[in-house]
């Protein structure tokens, strides 16, 4: 053969959309709660973004120069990567921090594994847990100028009561881009309306977690505990943005199903029952692992002998 071949990563299905289309929809489905965030916590956070998504940007450049392998930067995953690391980060986090956070999404997450499309698990989200476990003290204060008090997730772990409305809005303290519950359904409906992503993993996500509240809350049928839960913490952020990534989220729909199904299943133990207040995190880095084994379970037989017709 005088030409050989070459196949690339998954997915292969051909598409209209390219990959910088859909990564930069993302970014603008995340402009209400980056804005929000900015406007809530201040210039700080809006520092901290610049610098979190910059270094993840770089280092994806960087890494790719080493290897001598063409730039990807040009498809926006890593602005996407450090954006959403950035919008779960405490608002006053040191700076350095961040640049870490993006540093170990994109090089350790991300591009040691092949790079988009190859990657087991959501890069930020991955490099949240990683701060997370090295730098707990820093990553688990949320104390500002504006807010001094605890996060509502803890308050309401604690017995205490908490302002629906202002976790509805946003006026509470959190980390930079999950507390406003609205600016992240205006990005969540747009994504939506773009056909960017559907509602079978959100909804199996957030209505089996309210199932999991409501049985295992200790509270009843209470639904401004209920409403609490739903508000407060990334739970909105990590449904329709995090665990609707393409790479890391089964294919087929029984598969999809199951998968938010698992999810709210996690965060209900971890938020419930666990220490913590959240939970969001650790489930869809936990869920993420799984989904070779749902999609084993899940994907249809070939047609022919020992297979099924539908």
């Amino acid at each position: 053969m005088k030409e050989k071949l070459e196949v690339s990563s998954n997915p292969h299905i051909r598409d209209k959309w390219k990959t910088s289309n859909i990564m930069t929809l993302v970014v603008i489905a995340l402009l209400p709660a980056t804005l929000f965030g900015i406007w809530n916590f201040g210039w700080y956070a809006a520092l901290l973004i610049l610098v979190t998504v910059g270094s993840a940007v770089l280092s994806e450049y960087v890494f790719c120069r080493i290897i001598h392998k063409k730039s990807t930067v040009k498809d926006m995953s890593a602005v996407v990567t450090g954006l959403l690391l950035a919008l779960n980060l405490p608002p006053h986090l040191p700076l350095w921090i961040g640049a870490l956070g993006g540093i170990f999404a994109i090089v350790v997450v991300k591009m040691l594994f092949g790079g988009l499309g190859q990657n087991f698990m959501n890069p930020a989200l991955g490099a949240r847990c990683f701060l997370l476990i090295s730098f707990a003290r820093y990553m688990t204060d949320f104390t500002c100028d504006a807010y001094t008090q605890a996060t509502p997730l803890t308050a309401l772990k604690a017995g205490e009561s908490v302002d629906i409305l202002d976790m509805v809005i946003g006026t509470t303290g959190g980390t930079i881009g999950e507390t406003s519950m609205i600016a992240i359904l205006l990005g969540a409906c747009f994504l939506v309306a773009m056909d960017v992503i559907d509602l079978r993993i959100p909804l199996s996500y957030i209505g089996t977690f309210a199932v999991f509240v409501l049985v295992f809350g200790g509270k009843g049928f209470d639904l401004s505990f209920l409403s609490a839960h739903l508000a407060g913490g990334g739970l909105m952020l990590g449904a329709f943005f995090m665990a609707t990534d393409y790479v890391t989220r089964p294919i087929t729909k029984k598969g999809q199903y199951l998968y938010g199904i698992l999810l709210g299943l996690l965060t209900g133990v971890f938020r419930i029952f666990g220490p913590g207040a959240e939970g969001v995190s650790y489930a869809i880095i936990i869920g993420n692992m799984i989904v070779p084994l749902i999609e084993k379970i899940t994907l249809p037989k070939a047609f022919g002998k020992g297979g099924e017709r539908s």
